[in-house]
């Protein structure tokens, strides 16, 4: 614990002496604010910001965020609000608190969706300045070191969402040394018999290693001083959750782990880098496969190094990091770098760091604009910390990180969100390929789109970066929205043609008052609850009805079913209706209306029961689309009747969704074909064909 003339000293090493001066002040009044508060330890509270303030120091981060590091609990804490900070210590440091702030007011009706809205509001912040997150995780960082006066529970709970979350946003931002800090606290939390194990037998192999680490690093040493290559070189010794992360999902013990010795080498300048990677490919023989040239195409959080595997003496592995030294500062302190080598004529978007941070933000907003709400979001946005990355081309040769595992569909939305919307194909080098292929770095993308295309629900089977699985989301929801309404629009209006009303010739006053009975805020709010089954058409007529009352009742007129593919009207699959059956539908609460056959044994027992939740409904002249229809057919156990009934549906044009065979006897058998037709004329057509092969003693349409 340090204490704040000791972080003073130190901030005088770099910043102004006011600075210095404003820092302090900040502190004295995070201390009145927090006086008589202590921590679980029993320590006084100041002790926290003063801590993460020091964290922030150790990246040399500037006053600004210092103060904001100082007072960071204030307004979730204490009386004091932002306003008040704002009028102490301007608005800039008032907003960095307030975004690194949790929601305290409100009442949320779980942790998860209490975790999920404060990442939201986080991210807004951070959008508006980057430094919010430098404070979280510092903030973060020493939470966890001081984890260990808390309940067994809430360490795990917590060290969970730092897992989650933070450690990887840290990744995502350069951020290693806070990273890997943070993934040995929480690995220590969660698993302290396997942390603690583990934590000694590394120990225990220290002694044994020195001597080998010291003969590799000797010679790498001398190989680049004979070659002219000024470097620095140092081994490094993974540490403790990667160790146990390799051991998991590799499948390896503990010594085929430490077998790998592994260091860095710091150069002066780029050009050494490889100057040095020649040398040591020289002095061992590198593994064919395994060199990676991240200063050429640097990872998504700004990361640069080269990265090879040589195999030693005595078939030792050894792994290697070539960098400069502000490509090592990039890499352990990510975008916080920045501050610490940016010059007094350098403005915030020079840095290569800061800018990839700026396009991750966002790309998180672009998100949380899209989500439903702040679980749907954080869901996404844990898909786009994944640290692994594929790094594929434009064909322009502009480079584009994605995800490992992403496909073209992924392409089209990082490149822009007009293009995965009218994707319709892609051609990865030059060759048609899936949309649903997953990419590989170094491949060229081209997307080919169409005006009438949209988002495919399938695409969410195989998508797999946030900002895609977001877009496509959205526009589904957006299609049912408008799909609802449209619907809601025609069952209203078929229910008020029983009053001689329609929709479009409504009294306005009249109906401003129903939605203010029911506590709906618009007409289009109304049609979409209606469309959606949430409140039926007849009782929304009858009510409207009220002011225009009427002798004469007409018969409505049958809903009109034109599409195979609307959002809101799905088929029921106990009769499986197709255009050209007599129909009718009922609504059902969330899903919207369902279509079945008039002599749907389910659909009586409704009418029968809710008669207002039935809608009388007709097919359209034109009907667009493919429906299900599933046959039921016995036949004579025979070699090959399967594949040649199946050649005979295919030649009708028909597509085959599932076939299911059950023995009857001996002799024959029973299949089940689950078919997609147009309508009545095409299953037919199909029906004459299989009933002509001599090996079917019947075949007829199959209700469940």
């Amino acid at each position: 614990m340090g204490n704040i003339e000791k972080l003073s000293q130190h901030l005088s090493t770099y910043l102004e002496p006011y600075q210095v001066n404003l820092v302090k002040r900040s502190y004295y009044y995070a201390e009145q604010a927090h006086e008589g508060q202590r921590r679980s330890s029993g320590e006084p509270y100041v002790t926290h910001p003063l801590s993460v303030a020091t964290i922030l120091s150790e990246m040399r981060m500037d006053h600004q965020s210092l103060m904001a590091a100082m007072l960071h609990d204030v307004i979730e804490d204490t009386a004091i609000n932002k306003a008040a900070l704002s009028q102490q210590f301007g608005e800039t440091v008032a907003d960095l608190v307030d975004g690194v702030s949790k929601l305290t007011q409100i009442e949320f009706d779980s942790q998860a969706e209490k975790e999920a809205e404060n990442f939201r509001k986080m991210t807004l912040a951070m959008a508006k300045d980057i430094r919010v997150i430098l404070v979280k995780l510092s903030d973060r960082l020493h939470n966890m070191r001081t984890l260990g006066a808390l309940r067994p529970e809430k360490k795990r709970r917590i060290a969970r969402q730092t897992l989650e979350i933070y450690a990887p946003i840290a990744a995502r931002l350069g951020m290693n040394d806070i990273r890997i800090e943070l993934e040995d606290l929480c690995f220590q939390a969660i698993h302290p018999m396997r942390s603690r194990r583990l934590a000694a037998a590394l120990k225990s192999v220290r002694g044994n290693r020195k001597e080998v680490v010291d003969t590799i690093q000797t010679a790498i040493s001398n190989r680049l001083d004979r070659d002219i290559v000024s470097a620095t070189v140092t081994g490094r010794e993974k540490h403790l959750y990667s160790i146990y992360l390799k051991m998991r999902s590799k499948n390896k013990s503990f010594k085929e782990i430490m077998d790998v010795y592994a260091f860095r080498v710091v150069v002066n300048s780029v050009e050494d880098c490889y100057r040095a990677l020649g040398s040591l490919h020289n002095l061992y023989k590198p593994v064919p496969g395994e060199f990676k040239d991240y200063i050429a195409i640097p990872k998504a959080n700004g990361y640069q190094s080269l990265h090879t595997i040589l195999v030693g003496l005595s078939g030792i592995p050894i792994e290697v990091q070539i960098r400069t030294a502000e490509m090592d500062a990039m890499a352990n302190q990510g975008i916080a770098a920045h501050w610490l080598y940016k010059s007094d004529n350098e403005s915030d978007s020079d840095s290569i760091g800061h800018t990839r941070a700026r396009k991750w933000i966002k790309g998180l907003l672009e998100i949380q604009q899209q989500a439903g709400d702040s679980l749907e979001f954080i869901e996404n946005a844990k898909i786009d910390l994944f640290p692994d990355e594929v790094y594929v081309f434009t064909p322009k040769g502009k480079i584009v990180e994605l995800p490992a595992g992403a496909t073209s569909v992924d392409f089209a939305y990082a490149v822009h969100t007009d293009i995965g919307d009218h994707c319709i194909a892609c051609r990865v080098n030059d060759r048609m390929a899936p949309l649903s292929r997953q990419l590989q770095s170094g491949e060229k993308i081209q997307i080919i789109t169409s005006e009438v295309a949209h988002p495919n629900p399938s695409w969410l089977n195989f998508a797999v970066s946030g900002k895609a699985k977001a877009a496509i989301r959205h526009y589904l929801k957006r299609q049912q929205h408008n799909e609802s309404i449209e619907l809601g629009s025609k069952m209203l209006q078929q229910a008020l043609q029983v009053y001689q009303l329609s929709v479009d010739k409504l009294d306005q006053d009249h109906l401003q008052k129903l939605l203010d009975l029911l506590g709906i805020s618009s007409k289009d709010q109304l049609l979409e609850e209606i469309g959606l089954g949430r409140r039926t058409a007849s009782s929304i007529a009858e009510l409207l009805a009220t002011d225009h009352p009427t002798d004469v009742k007409s018969k409505a007129q049958p809903l009109v079913i034109s599409a195979a593919d609307a959002a809101v009207i799905s088929f029921a699959r106990c009769c499986c209706p197709i255009p050209g059956d007599t129909i009718a539908g009922h609504i059902s609460a969330g899903k919207g209306l369902v279509v079945h056959q008039e002599s749907c044994r389910n659909l009586v027992e409704i009418r029968q029961s809710k008669p207002e939740l039935v809608n009388n409904m007709t097919w359209a002249k034109k009907v667009s689309g493919e429906f299900i229809v599933i046959l039921r057919a016995e036949v004579i156990n025979e070699r090959g009747i399967i594949a040649t009934m199946a050649t005979r549906i295919s030649e009708q044009g028909a597509g085959i969704e599932k076939i299911q065979v059950d023995e009857k006897d001996a002799h024959n058998m029973v299949v089940k074909l689950t078919l997609n037709v147009t309508n009545r004329k095409h299953l037919a057509n199909i029906l004459r064909r299989i009933r002509l092969l001599k090996t079917v003693i019947r075949v007829s349409r199959h209700k469940n």
